[in-house]
Order: C-alpha cells, then structure tokens, then sequence
C-alpha cells in the first residue's frame, strides 16, 4: 500500500511542477477606456529594464478564449518555459487573451446544418474589440525601454494564426518576423507585409477546420510579390499541427534570428 502511495506521489510530482513553471508567466491586464486585455508575461531570467529584449506576442486558439487569464497558456507556453530556450532566447513572451464575444481577426464565420465552420476573410475594415485592444498595447509595450525595436515577433494558432496575418497588416513596419500556423488571410491583404516581414507558415494537410489551402493561397500571394516565405505542411497532421511545428528543431533559432529590414 505504501509502495502504490509513493507512485501515486512520484507520477503527480512533475504534473505540480508543470502547473507550478506556469506561474513565470506573470499575470498583467492592459486597460483602456474600461475595456480590458489580460495578459500573461514571460519576462528573461535575470531581466533588467535597462538591457533590450526581443518582444514576442503569442496569439491563442478560438478554444482559449476567455477572461480567466489562465487558458491562454494551454498550448505555446511550454515552448518558452524550457530553460534550454529561455536561456538561448531570452525575450519578454506575451500571451493576451481574446475575449469570448470577440476574435482575433477580421473574419466571418458560418457554421453550415453540420456544424461545420466556413471562414470567410475580409479584406481590410475595422480590427475587432480585441484585436483592437491589443494593437493598443502592443503600440504601448513596443516603445517600452527594454524592448529592442527591430526584434518584434508575432506568433499564433488556428484563430491566432490569422490574427497574426492580421496583425502583419495593420503593422508591417513594426514586426521583424512572424509563424502563423494553421491560420489564414484575404489574399488581398497580403500585398501590405509581402516583402517587408519575414514569414513562416506551417499547416497540417489533413486539417478539417481550419483549411490548408488559406495557408496555400497566403503563400501563393505573397510569392507572385516577390516574397520568400518559409513554409512546412505536415501530410498526417490535422488541425493540431501546432505540435510539430512546437517541434521544429529550427523554429525559435529561425524566429529569434530575424532583424528588421536587414534580409530574409
């Protein structure tokens, strides 16, 4: 019986040291005319306000939306709380969190009699509440002393894959490099970053939700521009593909390479 209580103890040990690293994300919210964006903040070990950083905003998934400040966090964070990358790449990491009456990108969304969801991208008009919210901030944060202007990245998943093409939009000259990953764009809206933000797309080709082919189009865009984008296309994985692209040896190395205007 004591035996069996050990292992019951030793299994549930690396879970609470799991959840417990969670917390090197500091919980922040930005406020602005009573509207509110949580966020959670990742800053370097060792951080010093007088020393320049690399910023990264991390943009969630549809199934992270919310208020709690907590759900944000289920799937990235685990990428930049290894201390092999925290200690190769140190940078401030934002994850802000969607609301749940409103989305990351610019976007119409129809569910069809079985229940399956078509995405219908605008191009141009106005950024939604949190979208909006968080160009806000990230005006705010990006001006901060510690951040070092010409290392801004954006990164997101699913819905925030296509808020971070959103985002390349609205602030091109302001981000060094992005990775979308199962996302998605108006075509028409890429010639406004085609050129001016390094970019790599990732997209799982089995992906019943969220279609590769806006991934294709995307691409297909921005090269008939002139651009190079990185790309990766997983053959087995569905919409999930999140977590090989997390497993790309080369992904952080890639991302934190990137200096504004100065090559592909």
């Amino acid at each position: 019986m004591r035996l069996k209580a050990l292992l019951f103890i030793l299994f549930l040990f690396p879970l609470v040291a799991f959840a417990q690293d969670k917390t090197l994300f500091k919980k922040e919210y930005f406020v602005i005319n009573k509207d509110t964006l949580p966020l959670r903040v990742l800053y370097p070990e060792g951080f010093n306000k007088s020393k320049n950083y690399p910023l990264l905003i991390f943009l969630h998934g549809r199934g992270e939306s919310g208020n709690d400040n907590e759900k944000q966090l289920l799937n990235g964070a685990n990428l930049f709380l290894d201390n092999k990358n925290r200690e190769a790449f140190p940078a401030v990491v934002v994850f802000p969190q969607c609301a749940t009456d409103s989305y990351w990108a610019n976007v119409k969304i129809e569910t069809d009699e079985k229940g399956k969801r078509h995405f219908f991208f605008r191009k141009g008009g106005k950024p939604t509440k949190s979208m909006s919210l968080l160009l806000k901030y990230f005006d705010s944060v990006k001006r901060g002393q510690y951040i070092d202007p010409d290392r801004i990245y954006i990164m997101g998943l699913s819905m925030g894959g296509m808020g971070t093409l959103e985002i390349l939009r609205r602030k091109p000259n302001d981000i060094a490099a992005a990775v979308a990953i199962c996302g998605g764009d108006n075509v028409a809206n890429v010639r406004k970053y085609a050129g001016k933000v390094k970019l790599w797309i990732f997209h799982g080709e089995k992906d019943d939700i969220v279609s590769p082919q806006f991934s294709r189009d995307v691409i297909a865009a921005l090269q008939k521009r002139g651009a190079s984008p990185r790309y990766t296309f997983y053959p087995n994985a569905n919409h999930n593909s999140w977590n090989p692209a997390f497993a790309e040896k080369d992904l952080l190395p890639w991302l934190f390479g990137q200096i504004k205007n100065k090559g592909e």
